[in-house]
C-alpha cells in the first residue's frame, strides 16, 4: 500500500491502482478549514429566518389548498409535498441545533423548539444526541446515528428485530422508535432527562424540550376533536410519516450505500478527520434547494457551524484539499430515483461489522432474508 492511500493490485495480470479510502489522509483538518472562504463561516440570522418564513408559508399554503380541494385526487399530492416540507422544517431546526442558524444561542433555541416541536422532535434531546453523532462520526464504538452493530451484538438479536432494522419499509419509519428507545445495543430515551444520553447539567434542557413536545401532542389531540381524527390524519399524520421516511432515508444514505465500501473505525485508528471523511455527499435533484442542501454532507460533518447556504461553495473550495478522499456524488435527474437503488442494496448487504480490528467494513448476513435463515434464528 502506498503512503498516500494507493494500493497496487493486478487482476488478470494487469497493473491497476486502487485508492484506499481508509489510509491516513495526507492533509489536516486545519488545511481544509483554511481553504474555505472566510465569508462561508458568517451566519446571517435574517437570511436564516427568511428560509423559515419561506417554509412556513409553503406549509400553511398547502394546508389551505388541501382543505379547499378536499378530494382524493389532490390528497396524495399534498401528502408528498407536505411531508417534504416537514423534512425541510426539520433541517432548519437541525441548523439551530448546530448553531449554524445564528450566533444567538437564544434565537437558535427558540426557533429550534418551535420548528422541531411542530414535527414532534424533542429539540434538545435530539440536539445533544446529534452532537454526539458528529463528535464521533465513523466510530463503531461511540457513534450515535445509524452506527453499525458489532457481529456479536448482531447475532444476539432476534429475527424480528433484524427484520425491523434491515427490511424496507420498516427502517424508514423507525425514527419515532429511535427517539423513544435509541438503537439496538444502546439504552435511553430522548425524552428522559435521566437517560444515558445526557449529562446532569443537561437535564433541564431535556425537561424543556419534552414539555414542548407534550404541548404539541396535546394540541394535535385537541385539533382532532375539532376537525375529526380522519381529517387530522390526512392533514398532519400522513405528511408526518412521509417526513420520517425522508429523515431516515437521507440520514442513512449520508453514511451508507456508496458504490465503494467505506471504512468504520475503532480505538487508535479513529480520528475526527478520518471519521468525517467516511460521510457521503448526495445529489437530490430538485430537492437540494427545498431541503436546504442537506445532501452536501461531508463539509457539514466536519464543520457543522457553517450555514447551509454556504455548504456548496465551501465544498467546492475544499475539494482540491480532499483530493480522492472526496467522493463526487452521482448527478441526479429532477427526482433522485437512483438513490432508491443505493438504499435498497445497502439494506440488503450492510448488516454488521467484525468484532475485531480497528478498521472494519460492513459484512453481509446471507441468511437474513431467506426462509431458512428465519428458521435458524
Amino acid at each position: 500500500m502506498g503512503s498516500l492511500g494507493v494500493e497496487f493490485i493486478s487482476p488478470n495480470e494487469n497493473l491497476e491502482l486502487k485508492f484506499d479510502s481508509s489510509a491516513l489522509p495526507p492533509f489536516k483538518l486545519s488545511e481544509i478549514r483554511a481553504a474555505i472562504p472566510k465569508h462561508c463561516w458568517i451566519k446571517n440570522p435574517w437570511k436564516s429566518l427568511s428560509y423559515v418564513l419561506r417554509d412556513v408559508v409553503i406549509v400553511f399554503t398547502l394546508v389551505t389548498m388541501a382543505i379547499y380541494f378536499d378530494n382524493w385526487k389532490f390528497w396524495p399530492i399534498y401528502w408528498i409535498l407536505q411531508g417534504t416540507m416537514f423534512w425541510a422544517i426539520f433541517v432548519l431546526g437541525h441548523d439551530c441545533g448546530h448553531g449554524s442558524f445564528s450566533d444567538s444561542a437564544l434565537l437558535n433555541s427558540v426557533v429550534g423548539h418551535i420548528l422541531h416541536s411542530f414535527i414532534l422532535v424533542p429539540y434538545h434531546g435530539w440536539r445533544i444526541s446529534h452532537k454526539t453523532h458528529h463528535q464521533n462520526h465513523g466510530n463503531v464504538e461511540a457513534d450515535e446515528s445509524w452506527v453499525p452493530m458489532p457481529e456479536k451484538l448482531y447475532k444476539e438479536l432476534d429475527y424480528a428485530t433484524k427484520l425491523l432494522r434491515f427490511k424496507i419499509p420498516f427502517p424508514l419509519i423507525a425514527y419515532p422508535l429511535y427517539l423513544m428507545r435509541r438503537s439496538p445495543g444502546k439504552k435511553g430515551s430522548h425524552f428522559n432527562p435521566y437517560s444515558d444520553l445526557f449529562q446532569e447539567n443537561e437535564r433541564k434542557f431535556i425537561v424543556t424540550s419534552t414539555l414542548c413536545w407534550t404541548l404539541m401532542v396535546a394540541l394535535l389531540f385537541y385539533l382532532s376533536t375539532v376537525v375529526g381524527f380522519l381529517q387530522l390524519l390526512k392533514l398532519y399524520g400522513i405528511p408526518y410519516m412521509i417526513f420520517v421516511m425522508w429523515l431516515d432515508s437521507v440520514t442513512y444514505l449520508h453514511h451508507h450505500g456508496h458504490e465503494e465500501k467505506l471504512p468504520w473505525y475503532r480505538g487508535k485508528e479513529w480520528s475526527y478527520l478520518r471519521g468525517g471523511l467516511t460521510t457521503v455527499d448526495r445529489d437530490y435533484g430538485v430537492f437540494n434547494n427545498i431541503h436546504h442542501d442537506i445532501g452536501t454532507h461531508v463539509i457539514h460533518h466536519l464543520f457543522p457551524q457553517i450555514p447551509h447556504y454556504h455548504l456548496v461553495e465551501a465544498t467546492k473550495a475544499a475539494k482540491p484539499v480532499f483530493g480522492k478522499y472526496y467522493r463526487e456524488p452521482k448527478k441526479s435527474g429532477a427526482i433522485p430515483f437512483h438513490l432508491v437503488e443505493n438504499l435498497v442494496k445497502s439494506m440488503k448487504k450492510d448488516h454488521y461489522v467484525s468484532d475485531n480490528g480497528d478498521i472494519v467494513y460492513y459484512q453481509t448476513d446471507p441468511k437474513l432474508f431467506n426462509d431458512s435463515g428465519k428458521k435458524e434464528e
